[in-house]
């Protein structure tokens, strides 16, 4: 999962484990930073409050970046503009949660949260903890949380296999159970299979998210999300209509993600520079229109339009 040229390697102590976990991530994030020195190229604590096309009195055109800082949030906000050739949209597709949908869960007494929100398992001391989703979120939340809550349940559609069982001292207190069913008033919560339990926190780790581009949002020309399907774009990156003046990376999910955004990144800076030569407009719309056909022809919902998994793949490197 590392970048193509800063290897993700486990540590001297010799970690055996195939999956490091958050905290392991971060660290990772951190050196690559330190080692590139990027932290002199990004603006940290800074909300981009709208990006917008204008166009010159010589007609040629840029792209206006209104921004805020937030450090010092009581005082007030000015909003400042800068303008720019070109934008790089990376929110990506981590950006705004989706729960799960659960019966009764309006009526229901106890807090949701989505794993999105999730730092450290300290506030879940003593609680009685349900997950929904056992995925990458889920696996380690879930494990975490166990090592200072009552009880944690999983729910999830397929229960975990037995070479994934819990290695922490606190194991006899991780349950797993199919999908909720419904979640009551009384602050209970049950569980397909009729196991009820009394909750106090519901944490969503079903990997739900929803594409956001608020900042975009006073000028839908530039592109649309319609049933989490970001377009049109040519290979998931260039709107055809405005390549290269604003492209995205980072939407595509199941997949080597990492080394995808390099990928990505290569790409977008050969073209901004002039090294690469994109289609033409014109290409790049059939190019995206035949996509979206043979999508529809395999029964592919459009929420999964961005699904690298199941044999869609690009080419990035080419």
């Amino acid at each position: 999962m590392g970048f193509l040229d800063f290897p993700f390697v486990a540590g001297t102590e010799g970690d055996p484990r195939r999956f490091p976990g958050h905290g392991e991530v971060l660290r990772y994030l951190e050196a690559f930073a330190r080692r590139f020195d990027l932290h002199g190229l990004v603006r940290l604590q800074t909300e981009v409050v709208s990006v917008r096309r204008r166009v010159d009195g010589a007609g040629a055109a840029g792209w206006s970046v209104s921004y805020c800082s937030t450090k010092l949030a009581s005082v007030g906000n000015e909003v400042e503009e800068e303008v720019f050739d070109a934008v790089v949209v990376c929110n990506g597709h981590f950006t705004e949660p989706r729960l799960a949908d659960i019966a009764g869960i309006d009526g229901w007494p106890g807090k949701q949260m989505h794993s999105h929100s999730y730092r450290v398992p300290d506030p879940f001391h003593g609680q009685v903890v349900v997950v929904v989703g056992y995925r990458s979120s889920g696996f380690d939340i879930s494990r975490e949380i166990a090592g200072v809550a009552r009880e944690v349940h999983v729910a999830d559609r397929s229960l975990p296999s037995a070479d994934s069982t819990c290695e922490t001292a606190r194991c006899d207190n991780l349950s797993f159970h199919p999908v909720i069913e419904r979640a009551e008033e009384d602050g209970g919560v049950v569980f397909q299979d009729g196991t009820r339990v009394k909750a106090d926190v519901i944490i969503h780790c079903a990997g739900r998210y929803k594409y956001n581009y608020p900042f975009l949002s006073d000028d839908h020309s530039v592109i649309s999300v319609d049933d989490n399907r970001v377009g049109p774009l040519y290979k998931h990156v260039f709107p055809p209509h405005l390549a290269p003046h604003i492209l995205f990376i980072g939407l595509p999910f199941k997949g080597i993600l990492f080394s995808m955004f390099q990928l990505q990144s290569n790409w977008v800076a050969g073209v901004l520079s002039g090294r690469i030569e994109l289609p033409s407009q014109e290409e790049m719309m059939r190019d995206v229109a035949l996509f979206y056909s043979e999508l529809e022809a395999r029964g592919c919902p459009k929420r999964y339009t961005h699904d690298l998994g199941g044999g869609t793949t690009y080419e990035y490197d080419d």
